[in-house]
């Protein structure tokens, strides 16, 4: 009876994530799905921990056990409440290297457990921990780097060093699994080092344009990892938990390279995004930009038909999401049509503008991914750039020795005015220089987001 009852929980936790996993898929769905994945994995764990049985013995030390539910519970409720937008993707890349860890972890454990395992099981043990490392030392890297702490690093000759290691954690996972002969421990937590190297090396030379991409492929790695404890402990809540995690990783780790006209062959092998040699524009003369007053961009945007709102990471970093459906509101008072284009990698992670957006109550109706916002492009009078760069720069179809060159873009320049809220002229994460504000179409608004919106909206409402 008990090991129904456990069974039946955990194809309700199974159920529930997949159920989740939907609902995620559109805003309107997204907190409820939350809710029900994590009510199913609430059910998987206390099942766990009170019904779970091996070789006639139950789970104790239960002291240990609610004792580190109760730290990670408040620990990650509080660190969730307080992250600001602009942190979250750090966060996500730190949370994600936890997951990665504990796969780890699981894997020395089981691997040091005495009884004889079976060519099956060490094969499962050895990859959960060579991914799981690889994910863990990866996603600390890449949450370095996205706060500023770890700076671009590359190493002559790194492709072919990455490759010489990844080949070198093959081989010791087929000399571990007892392929051609039994393994010492040595070659075991070999295989841990090389990993956690690999996760470092790969992610370190990584330019911060492509840092979206590679939080998704490590999100992926993660879910792995946890199939394989899924695996080691006849889990079906890990197992289809991993799976959901690493297809969907998977699957969002291609449509981006696709949507950056980038190889997932080069994420794998460390060269993504590190070409910023000799960047195209650097030593051009550019000319000269014009600015725009806050009164005439008012102006301007009012007797507009069409206005369209290009989101960046400078829109989070000011914090601005509000004062900018403040504006699309007063705009839409005065019978301007406003819409939001887009790009699948604007942000630091995959669907930060959504997510940011989606806090400040803009319908999800009014986001328009790339493809349909390029669409609509020549027929809008004004579109107003908050914050992003790179994803608006001309010189991904223009200039061949860009380092974002073919990476598609939103086509801004088709639209009658362009408007560019920066603080100064730096360039953008990829660092590198954006020709479209020096064309004849762009004018510059220098400011923080934030106030410029505030004004903006001021400026409207007294015309």
């Amino acid at each position: 009876m008990q090991s129904a009852i456990l069974q039946l929980s955990y194809l309700i936790g199974s159920v529930t994530f997949i159920m989740g996993l939907k609902m995620l898929s559109h805003p309107d769905t997204a907190r409820k799905g939350n809710l029900i994945a994590a009510a199913g994995m609430i059910i998987a764990i206390f099942a766990t921990i009170f019904l779970y049985e091996h070789a006639g013995e139950r789970l104790h030390n239960y002291g240990w056990i609610f004792a580190a539910l109760a730290i990670g519970t408040i620990v990650g409720t509080m660190a969730a409440k307080k992250v600001q937008m602009t942190a979250m993707p750090e966060m996500v890349s730190l949370f994600n290297g936890m997951g990665g860890a504990c796969a780890m972890l699981i894997s020395l454990v089981e691997y040091n457990k005495p009884e004889v395992k079976e060519t099956g099981t060490m094969l499962v043990i050895a990859l959960g921990m060579m991914i799981g490392t690889v994910s863990f030392a990866g996603s600390v890297i890449a949450w370095g780097k996205l706060n500023g702490r770890i700076k671009d690093r590359t190493i002559p000759g790194g492709q072919m060093i990455n490759f010489l290691i990844f080949a070198g954690l093959i081989a010791l996972v087929i000399l571990v699994v007892g392929a051609f002969f039994p393994a010492s421990p040595g070659l075991f937590y070999g295989i841990l080092a090389l990993a956690a190297l690999y996760g470092v090396l790969f992610v370190m030379p990584i330019g911060g344009a492509d840092m979206p991409v590679v939080i998704s492929l490590l999100n992926s790695f993660t879910g792995v990892a946890a199939a394989f404890g899924g695996f080691l402990y006849n889990n079906p809540v890990m197992l289809t938990g991993g799976i959901l995690v690493g297809s969907a990783g998977t699957i969002l780790t291609i449509l981006m390279c696709k949507a950056m006209n980038r190889s997932l062959k080069n994420v794998l092998i460390g060269s993504f995004g590190g070409q910023k040699a000799g960047v195209a524009g650097e030593a051009k003369e550019q000319g000269n930009f014009k600015e725009i007053s806050l009164n005439d961009t008012a102006v301007l945007m009012a007797y507009a038909q069409k206005v369209m709102i290009i989101p960046g990471y400078g829109l989070a970093v000011a914090q601005a999401q509000h004062a900018c459906h403040e504006l699309e509101k007063v705009l839409e008072e005065k019978g301007v049509e406003v819409s939001y284009g887009i790009h699948p990698v604007a942000g630091r992670m995959p669907g930060h503008m959504n997510v940011l957006l989606a806090e400040a109550d803009v319908p999800y109706e009014k986001l328009l991914e790339m493809e349909d916002a390029n669409d609509q492009m020549g027929t809008t009078n004004v579109v107003l750039i908050l914050g992003a760069n790179d994803v608006v720069n001309p010189a991904a179809k223009e200039d061949p020795s860009s380092p974002i060159f073919g990476m598609p873009i939103l086509e801004v320049e088709k639209a009658e005015h362009v408007i560019v809220n920066k603080r100064s002229m730096k360039p953008g994460y990829a660092g590198i220089e954006n020709e479209l504000f020096f064309r004849p179409k762009t004018s510059m608004l220098f400011g923080d987001a934030k106030k410029v919106l505030q004004s903006l909206v001021s400026e409207l409402k007294q015309l």
